[in-house]
């Protein structure tokens, strides 16, 4: 996520180049191992689990927009539509985290 020009060189040189969605890949990565961190150290619930580590995933999805709000898109409603999906499903895993404690 944090250089998808060099991921694209280095790794991925597949025509034609979108840093966009090089980012929205990165985001996906980050929500699955956040998931397994989750699931492997602090919880062992599957429901906590996913919905912390798709919360993350969804997060930093949000974060791949507000970096390319100039590369098309509906950025007025992706990214607030995005964000309340994001928020709902981290405020689902706290709760379910805290109601398990």
């Amino acid at each position: 996520m944090a250089s998808p020009a060099g991921f694209y060189e280095s790794v991925a040189a597949f025509e034609p180049y979108n840093a966009h969605f090089i980012q929205d890949i990165g985001a996906f990565q980050l929500g699955l191992g956040a998931t397994l961190i989750v699931a492997a150290f602090l919880t062992g619930d599957a429901l906590t689990a996913a919905l912390l580590g798709v919360g993350v995933g969804a997060m930093a999805h949000v974060v791949s927009h507000l970096l390319s709000l100039d590369s098309g898109g509906t950025p007025v409603l992706d990214v607030p539509s995005l964000s309340l999906l994001a928020v709902l499903l981290l405020v689902g895993g706290v709760m379910r985290w805290r109601q398990l404690g």
